[in-house]
This record gives structure tokens, sequence and C-alpha cells, in this order.
């Protein structure tokens, strides 16, 4: 009988177990087949604001600013507590976006056509766009105004954004103030409600509410708080009695006002369960521009700068050196405490990738590199350098406003050399002490001009191409070395005449027709009109009354053909046509006044008939 038992035993035991392996190697297939669930990848949020330095917060001493949300964030993060950028707003976003020192992609000025990123430049968002994730931009852009230049064509899938290097700048729609202002939505204007900051956050928040679980690469690029110091009254009103200029305290309301919305979009990321497996990293692109002021003597006079030395567009630190704030509570990275380590904008598009995991191999050299396994504590230095500088040119000029930098050392102009660690205000020149350490700096710098020499060229807009086609310029990127009317404050006064060009490549031969503006487009304004004064309010600029310029004629001339015709004042624009062959040109548009003055037309619109 026992026998008969086993055998029954035996003979449903190994289909039981045969059932069992089956449904192992199916379970098994089955997980192996199914792709990783895509919220298992982090979100990535970088908030990146505008002339806040290093010492424009409460956590970094300032006894002034009031920064409480930003404060409380920064002491639950990791901070890099040497964390570098370009000295001015174009030069550093140009680097964060590409992992490219700014000489490198034509965006080593801020205006006259040298803020422009090339086009075959990788940006992150299109690293990030190929590897799956949804990508968005809100804010200053400053990198091109133009097809192929703009967010949306550089891999944000959405973009809202103002125009040129900030609002009322000669790009931006006509008359913005920061408040109530139209911005461009992929190119199209949309008229807005509130504040600038606080319709940035808002933007930012409703596309985390839209991007559901799959993950998202957003990068919020601030105004504020540049210039002019247009800000809340409430806001201005809380340093109402702060030793500190009027200049300041509108300075720091705008601060104050990031400070609130940045509470406000951590906490929405927590309410949504978004926060703990979102890289949220927080930084600014250059030195203060207002956070001290100075007296006749040129001391400091008002205000904290954290004891360093220069403000926005300095090579010395206080020029470069600002907060760096990470933070990921589901990853492996460390949190509340500090790193002193050498890192930059630079540094951002390899790190992510690195501690994300997805791939990444740059088609052109690098400056940065990836400082992931610093971030998590596996590695605890790099033997490193890095070259940060000054140009604002109509090319870039070895050793102009140099500084080479490693953890310890600031090399600069090739002479003066300082330690950090000893001496974080750059007080004391130790280069006579340490000719050898001079030396190591200056030929990593020598070597990497070299490197860097044959990339430098200028962007072409082109014309003609039917992803774009009418084309608006305006004098904001114009070629000159003089100076150009970069706002419209400066196109309503009408003042200033520069001699340059536009670097132009015309894609298609056609007959193409050029219409010359005073004003932009959106004002409708006659080419004769004044436009009245829009007064001040309190903590907000006015605008100027417009003058009236006596224009006869006007004409183009684009490589080797000059047209030439006579002027309707009473119309908005004045049309001149011509036939181009496919090619490289600089071009000129020209108005001429009664009194024979040539005046560069601030704005021009080219089509292909």
């Amino acid at each position: 009988m026992l026998s008969k038992y086993m055998k029954i035993l035996k003979f449903f035991g190994s289909r039981i177990v045969f059932l069992m392996v089956l449904l192992l190697v199916f379970n098994c297939k089955e997980k192996s087949e199914k792709p990783a669930s895509s919220f298992e990848k982090p979100n990535v949020l970088i908030v990146f604001t505008d002339d806040q330095g290093y010492g424009d917060l409460g956590y970094h001493g300032n006894p002034y600013v009031k920064t409480p949300y930003l404060d409380t964030f920064a002491a639950a993060a990791l901070e890099l507590t040497n964390f570098h950028v370009g000295t001015t707003c174009a030069p550093s976003r140009a680097g964060l976006l590409t992992g490219r020192n700014a000489n490198r992609n034509n965006a080593w000025h801020t205006i006259a056509g040298c803020s422009i990123l090339l086009e075959d430049e990788e940006t992150m968002a299109q690293v990030f766009e190929q590897n799956g994730y949804q990508t968005a931009m809100f804010g200053k852009w400053h990198l091109g105004d133009n097809f192929p230049f703009r967010p949306q064509d550089r891999g944000f899938q959405h973009a809202f954004y103002h125009g040129g290097g900030g609002v009322n700048q000669t790009p931006d729609y006509w008359n913005n103030d920061y408040f109530d202002d139209t911005y461009f939505r992929s190119g199209t204007p949309e008229k807005t409600t509130g504040y600038c900051t606080d319709v940035w956050f808002q933007e930012t928040m409703d596309y985390i509410d839209s991007a559901g679980d799959k993950p998202f690469f957003t990068y919020l690029a601030l105004n504020a708080a540049h210039g002019p110091f247009n800000v809340p009254e409430n806001y201005a009103k809380m340093y109402e009695f702060a030793p500190l200029t009027e200049r300041q305290k509108r300075f720091y309301g705008m601060i104050s006002n990031i400070d609130d919305n940045f509470g406000r979009l951590v906490s929405h990321l927590k309410q949504t369960g978004k926060f703990e497996n979102t890289i949220i990293i927080f930084t600014t692109d250059n030195g203060t521009a207002a956070g001290i002021s100075r007296g006749k003597d040129g001391a400091i006079d008002m205000g904290y700068n954290s004891g360093l030395r220069g403000t926005k567009g300095s090579h010395y630190d206080g020029g470069h050196r600002v907060p760096f704030f990470i933070s990921w509570p589901k990853g492996d990275i460390l949190q509340k405490t500090t790193i002193n380590e050498l890192a930059a904008h630079v540094d951002l598009l390899p790190t992510l990738t690195d501690l994300i995991g997805i791939p990444y191999n740059s088609k052109k050299p690098l400056d940065g590199t990836s400082v992931a396994e610093i971030l998590k504590g596996e590695e605890k230095s790099i033997d490193r350098m890095l070259v940060i500088d000054t140009q604002r040119n109509q090319w870039p000029e070895k050793g102009r406003n140099s500084c080479v930098m490693s953890t310890d050392w600031r090399l600069i102009d090739g002479s003066e050399l300082y330690n950090i660690i000893d001496d974080p205000g750059q007080r004391k020149d130790v280069a006579k002490e340490y000719p050898e350490i001079v030396s190591k700096m200056q030929k990593f710098y020598d070597d990497w001009w070299a490197n860097v020499e044959p990339d430098i060229k200028y962007a072409e807009i082109p014309l003609g191409n039917d992803a774009s086609n009418p084309v608006l310029i305006t004098i904001h990127d114009m070629h000159t070395a003089e100076n150009l009317p970069w706002n419209q404050v400066q196109i309503r006064k009408g003042k200033l005449y520069p001699n340059g060009y536009y670097s132009v490549k015309v894609e298609e031969e056609s007959e193409y027709s050029f219409r010359l503006y005073r004003y932009p487009l959106e004002s409708g304004l006659d080419l004769s009109a004044t436009v009245d004064e829009i007064p001040a309010m309190p903590f907000r600029d006015g605008l100027p009354k417009g003058s009236i310029l006596d224009i006869s004629k006007a004409k183009i001339q684009i490589g080797d053909v000059l047209i030439l015709a006579d002027v309707d004042p009473n119309k908005p624009f004045v049309e001149l046509k011509t036939k181009l062959s496919t090619g490289s040109y600089q071009l000129k548009s020209t108005f001429i006044t009664l009194k024979g003055e040539e005046i560069p037309s601030y704005y021009i619109q080219i089509e292909k008939i």
C-alpha cells in the first residue's frame, strides 16, 4: 500500500515541481521583458536665478535679506560651497546647458551677436529628451531669439519665456515691465496676469501637475533679480527700515519673492508625492548685481557679499562663486552637509546623466566632468582645474580677464595668485611665494586655450528656412563694438547709432523682402511716431517718452548687394526687396535722416517671397 501512495505522490509531485518551475520561469520572463517603470527615473528640476550672488541668502550670513524657505531647503540639502558659473548671464546659461565653456559656443557676451548658442551644440534638454524625459523651460532663455536657437528648437518640448536677456530688453514684447506682461509660448505671444516670478513658478507647478508619472526635466530660469528692480510693493516694504539703498531694498525684495515662490514649489512637490524622487538644484548665474553698494572711495558702503572680492562681471570669486544646493531624498547623494571641492556649471550635464544612469557621450570636448562620486561621498577629491573669464567683446581674447581655478587656488590674469582656503576674500597675492603653482596653472590655461580656440565662431541667423519665415532680427544681436540699444528705454530714446552688421545665412535662393522698423512690430507705431511716457510707480520704474527720428531714406546692404528706398514716415516700416543667392552674409539695415545721419533700423523683418 505504501509503495502505491509513493508512486502517486511521485507522479503528482513531479508535475507540481514542473508547474512551479514553469510559473517561476514565466514570472521571471515577464519581469525581464517588462520595462522599468518610468517613474523610477528621478525628475530633474533646476532653479536658476539671475544676479543673485553667494552672499544674497540668509543661509550665508546675510543679516538683511529674508530667505527662510531657501535657508530651510539649504540646511536639508547637499551644498557645494566652491561652485562656479560664468561672470554674466548668457555665458552661465550656455555652460550649464552644454557642459562647455561659453567661448566655445558663441555665448561669451550678453548682446552684440555673441549670446546666441551655436546650432550644433547639444543641450541638456536634448539629452534628456532622447532618454524619455518630458522637457520644459520657463523664464529667461538668453541664448538666441531666432530659429534654430530658441528653447523649443533646443530640446524643450514646452517653453514659456521672455525675449532677449531680460524683461523689457529690445527683443522682448513691447512695454513689458514685470507685471501683467506678454511672454512667448514656444514663440507665440501670450498675455499673462501677475508678477513675472510668480508667473514662472506657477507655470512650473502647472507643468509638474500635467507630467503624470513620466519623468520630467524642468529648467526654471528666472529673470529676477536682474534689473530693472521692479518688485511688488509689499516685498520692497519688507526692507523699509533696513540700512540699505533704495536699489538694494528692491533687489532684496525680488529675492524674497523668489524665496516665497520657491517655498510654494517645494511644498507642491511634497503634496503631489514627487519631492522624494526629484533632483532639485538651486543655483544662480553670477555674482551679486546689487547686494552691495560702494562709496565714493570704492569701498563697500552698504550691504553684504559674504566677504568675497568682486561682484557680477568680475573674474574674482565674487563674480562667479555662487550658491549651489542639491536635494534628492530618494537618491544616494549626501544630504545635510557641505562639500568644498571645486565644481562648476559645466559639470551639471555629465553629473546628472551619471547620477540618473542615462547614456551620454559628448560629441564635443567638455570643460565639465561628472562629480557624481563626490556627491555620493564615494570620492573625496578630484585633481582638476577650470577656467572662468569675462570676455564681453566681439571676439574672445587669450588672457582677457582670466581666472584659473583649482579647489585651493586662483590664478588671476596669469599673474596674481590667491589661496582660497586661507584667503577667501583674495586680499593677499602670493604669486612670488609659489612660482611653481603659477607656472602649473598658467600651463593649464595655455593648453586649455589652444583647445578652445578652434571652436570659436559666430552663429548665423538663417533666412529662407520654411521653419521660420519671416524672420525678425533685433539690434540686440548686431555685431558691433559700439554701444547698442539693448533695452527698450534706449529704443524709446533713439540716441544710439552703432555701426555694425548681422551674421546671416541665406538657405534658399529667392527674392526676399526686408521691412525696416523703428519700433517693434507689435507696437503698431509709425516710423516718425513718438510714444508716450509711462510714469514710474512705487518700486517700479517708468519708461521715457519716445523721441522722433526724422527718417527720409533707408538702405540694405547684404554682401555686395546694396538697395535704397525712400521712406514714408507715416508708415510703421519701409520695405525693400532683392534677390539673394544661398550663402553666408553680413547684413546691414540702415535709416538715413534728413540731416544725413545713418541710424540702424532697430527691428528688421526678413521674408522669403
